[in-house]
């Protein structure tokens, strides 16, 4: 087998294509959430009507760290920490830049938000520290890249004392540090989940293969049963919760089974459709607060949200969902992808091997051997 082929079976259609399935359910759950606080605020009846699903869909954000440390791996592997860290920040720095710069002017122009003007604040938003000086994000949705960059700069010191240059005591401080972070933000364990699914599936571990699409289909159940009923902010006290642990086990058990080659979730996934919104889905994450927000003004200034509201939101999700994806496929194109393409003169995903040469399911790093990380 050339090598070219080699890497090409290591991308991934369950995980790439999850990756655009995270990121719809946390857009399609902010129109049901944001119409709930927003439109229908008055009636008690819809927030209870929506209440599931609008749970369901922020529990894509860590489906997403799943997705990342077991994309991630590979990546900090092969890199020295300086190239590793090069690569993420060209791969998510300047689209989650813009769009700050975007929320500041805005924030400015319209006071909507005046407390996040405070320069601890913005300071802390660009340098993703806001986590550990309890400041918020700007940019909607960007709280979750800030504990991204943290995982991403925890695991490249552990390997890099572990692998590139091992070192007893830069491992036990690494260690430390890292423990010491997941007991602090114990949502870590999602990442950390990721990367043991990677480590099974690198060494060919899985059950039966008749047997697996049962335990693929139950697992996926029990993960969007138990992420349905209740939002976590995945803090210490969450994990007291039985139903924040069933959400944790179930979506690692799950997400370790859909990327089992031949797996049911790989079959459903494998169409250009699926690939391509797996492909858009880190500006999609970032873009939508910003064309719900427009559409939802624009909706409520025209009278569209009536009390007939499943018409009315029907209405609205026929409308935003096609202008969104409009405006992240430009979004993608230019602000997300450029750069990377700049910096290194190469695409940022590539085909899965099934695609003949030059087909492109995906655009992916030609020099990586696994999709890039995961956009949140």
């Amino acid at each position: 087998m050339s090598r070219r082929k080699a890497r090409g079976s290591d991308f991934n259609i369950a995980a790439h294509g999850l990756r655009g399935i995270a990121a719809l359910m946390v857009f399609w759950g902010h129109l049901l959430g944001g119409t709930a606080r927003h439109i229908y605020d008055s009636d008690p009846s819809y927030a209870r009507t929506v209440e599931a699903m609008w749970h369901l869909g922020t529990a894509g954000v860590v489906l997403f760290f799943v997705i990342s440390g077991f994309v991630i791996w590979p990546s900090v592997i092969r890199y020295s920490p300086g190239q590793f860290a090069l690569r993420r920040f060209v791969r998510l720095y300047p689209l989650f830049f813009v769009l700050t710069l975007l929320f500041l002017a805005l924030n400015l122009a319209t006071h909507s938000y005046p407390h996040l003007n405070d320069p601890r604040t913005v300071a802390a938003a660009f340098t993703f520290t806001n986590i550990f000086v309890g400041t918020e994000q700007l940019t909607p949705n960007a709280w979750s890249l800030s504990f991204e960059v943290m995982f991403y700069a925890l695991t490249c010191a552990a390997v890099y004392y572990a692998v590139h240059r091992p070192s007893r005591i830069g491992m036990a401080a690494t260690g430390a540090i890292c423990i010491g972070f997941l007991l602090v933000f114990p949502i870590a364990a999602f990442f950390l989940g990721g990367i043991a699914v990677r480590l099974l599936h690198d060494r060919g571990i899985a059950p039966p293969s008749l047997l697996a699409p049962f335990l693929e289909l139950a697992a996926l159940a029990c993960f969007a049963l138990y992420a349905s009923m209740s939002w976590f902010a995945y803090v210490p006290a969450d994990f007291a919760n039985p139903i924040a642990l069933m959400i944790l086990s179930s979506s690692l058990i799950y997400f370790y089974l859909a990327v089992l080659p031949n797996s049911l979730t790989t079959l459903c996934l494998r169409s250009s459709q699926a690939l391509y919104i797996g492909t858009i889905s880190y500006s999609l994450y970032l873009v939508h607060p910003y064309t719900y927000y427009l559409c939802r003004m624009a909706f409520d200034r025209l009278g569209l949200f009536t009390d007939h509201q499943l018409a009315s939101m029907a209405l609205f999700f026929a409308i935003t969902t096609p202008v969104t994806v409009a405006a992240t496929h430009f979004v993608h194109k230019t602000i997300e992808m450029m750069p990377y393409r700049w910096a290194f003169g190469q695409k940022i995903y590539r085909a899965p091997s099934s695609a003949s040469d030059g087909q492109e399911a995906g655009e992916q790093d030609p020099d990586r051997t696994t999709p890039g990380a995961a956009e949140s």
